[in-house]
C-alpha cells in the first residue's frame, strides 16, 4: 500500500492566489461584463516586455543551439561559470562584498529555492518566520513536517511568529526565546517595508550569538530607493558566518515567464549535526543541486548574463523607474481617498489598512465588484495581515492610472 506525506493534510485551504484566482473566475463567469474592464493588481507579476539588450541575448543564444558547432546540452547543474562570475561581480564584489563566484548557485527561482533550501536543514530546528509573511516560508515547512496543525486563526503550533505591524515598521522585534532558522524578507513582501542597516546587523548579532541561520530573501532589492538601506545581507559584518541570501531576476528583469533566480551559500556557513559535530552548508546544497536538479537552461542564463551588461543596467533601470512611478500613483491615490498606506516607497507594493470593520477578504470581494480591480487580501499573508490589503504596482501605465480612477469613485465611508 501506498502513503502520502500526511503534513500535506494540514494546509489551510488553498494556496492564496489560487484562491484568488478561483473567486475571480467565479465573479467572471456570473458577471461577464466584467471581464474586458477587470484590472489585475494582485499577484506580484510584471507586465511590461523583457529589456531589448535581454532578448537580443536570447536570440544569440539560440543560434548557437542551432549550430552543432556551438550547441550545448547539459550544462553544470550550479549555473554557467559565465553567468555566476557575472553576478558575483556585478551584485557583490564591485559593491565591496566579498562573495565568490562558487558561491552562487543558479536555479529557476526564489520561491523554489526558498522551499528547497529545507533539504539541508534537520527537523529539530525552531523556526522564525514573519507575520504578515510571504505564504511559501510557512507552506513548505507544513509540508516538510517542521510544525504542528494550524488553529483557528491560521497559526501553526512548532513555528515562531514575529508580529510586523506599523508599531515596529513592519520589522519584528529580536525574539527573547532562541530560534534556529529565521526568515526575513527585505524589501518586504507584502507590506513594502524596508529594514535598516541597524535593524538587520542586530539580527545578525542575535544569528551569531544563537548559531542560527537567517534565510534572507532580497528578490526586490532592485528596487530600493534609499541609498542608507542595504541591498545585501552581507553588507552586515558577520553576516557570511550566518545567511544565505536569495535574489531573483523576475522582478528586476522581468524573468517571471523565463524563470532564472540565484541563491548565495557562503563556505564559511557551519551548522550542527545531531551528534554536534559542525558542516559547512556549502557542499551540502552543492550536493542537493547536483541530485535534484539539471540546471537553468543555456539561452535563459545568457538572458541574465544581459542584465548586467551596460545596455541592460540601463533597460532594468529603466522597468523599476516605470514599477516605482505606478506605485507612486497608487499610493497617492490611496492616500486621496483617506486610507492609511505603507510602502511603495522602496518596494513595488503598497499595504493599505482596510476602511473601517471591513476584513481583508471583505475588502478583496469589494474592489471586484465595485471597482473591478483584483488586489491581495492580506490575511492571506498570515493572521496579521489581516485588516490589510496589498496592491501591486506591476502593471502598466494606463492600468495603474485607470486603478487611481476607479479607487476614487469608491464610496469609503460604507462599510
Amino acid at each position: 500500500m501506498a502513503y502520502l506525506n500526511s503534513h500535506y493534510l494540514k494546509l489551510k485551504a488553498g494556496y492564496l492566489f489560487p484562491e484568488i484566482g478561483r473567486r475571480v473566475k467565479a465573479f467572471t463567469d456570473t458577471h461577464p461584463e466584467a471581464a474586458a474592464r477587470l484590472i489585475r493588481c494582485g499577484i506580484g507579476d510584471v507586465t511590461e516586455p523583457l529589456p531589448a539588450a535581454v532578448r537580443e541575448a536570447m536570440h544569440r543564444a539560440v543560434d548557437e543551439l542551432g549550430s552543432s558547432a556551438t550547441f550545448r546540452g547539459y550544462g553544470p547543474e550550479q549555473g554557467y561559470e559565465f553567468l555566476r562570475r557575472a553576478i558575483a561581480e556585478n551584485d557583490y564584489r564591485s559593491r565591496g562584498l566579498e562573495v565568490a563566484d562558487e558561491e552562487i548557485f543558479v536555479s529557476d527561482g526564489s520561491k523554489c529555492d526558498c522551499g528547497n533550501i529545507l533539504d539541508i536543514f534537520g527537523d529539530a530546528n525552531r523556526i522564525a518566520v514573519m507575520d504578515p509573511v510571504y505564504p511559501v516560508y510557512v507552506d513548505t515547512n507544513v509540508m516538510a513536517g517542521h510544525t504542528g496543525e494550524a488553529d483557528e486563526s491560521g497559526l501553526y503550533s512548532g513555528l515562531v511568529y514575529l508580529p510586523c505591524n506599523a508599531a515596529n515598521g513592519f520589522v519584528p522585534e529580536i525574539p527573547k526565546e532562541r530560534v534556529d532558522l529565521v526568515y526575513l524578507c527585505y524589501p518586504n513582501n507584502p507590506t513594502g517595508a524596508t529594514a535598516t542597516r541597524a535593524q538587520l546587523t542586530a539580527w545578525v548579532e542575535y544569528a551569531l550569538e544563537n548559531d542560527a541561520v537567517i534565510l534572507f530573501d532580497a528578490a526586490y532589492e532592485a528596487y530600493i530607493q534609499d541609498p542608507s538601506i542595504p541591498h545585501s545581507i552581507y553588507e552586515i559584518p558577520g553576516a557570511r558566518r550566518c545567511a544565505i541570501e536569495f535574489r531573483s531576476f523576475s522582478k528586476n528583469g522581468g524573468f517571471t515567464g523565463v524563470r532564472c533566480a540565484f541563491t548565495v551559500v557562503p563556505k564559511e556557513l557551519t551548522c550542527l549535526d545531531n551528534s554536534g559535530n559542525r558542516h559547512a552548508l556549502h557542499p551540502l546544497w552543492n550536493r542537493r543541486f547536483s541530485t535534484k536538479f539539471n540546471g537553468v537552461g543555456y539561452v535563459t542564463q545568457r538572458a541574465a548574463e544581459a542584465v548586467y551588461s551596460a545596455d541592460g543596467k540601463a533597460q532594468v533601470a529603466e522597468l523599476v523607474a516605470h514599477y516605482m512611478g505606478n506605485a507612486q500613483v497608487l499610493r497617492e491615490a490611496a492616500g486621496e481617498c483617506g486610507l492609511q498606506t505603507h510602502g511603495g516607497t522602496n518596494a513595488p507594493y503598497i499595504w493599505v489598512r482596510c476602511p473601517g470593520h471591513l476584513s481583508s477578504w471583505q475588502m478583496f470581494d469589494r474592489m471586484l465588484e465595485e471597482a473591478h480591480v483584483v488586489i491581495t487580501p492580506g490575511s492571506g499573508f498570515g493572521p496579521a495581515g489581516e485588516g490589510f490589503f496589498r496592491i501591486s504596482a506591476f502593471n502598466s501605465r494606463a492600468n495603474v492610472q485607470e486603478v487611481a480612477h476607479r479607487m476614487k469613485n469608491i464610496c469609503w465611508t460604507k462599510e
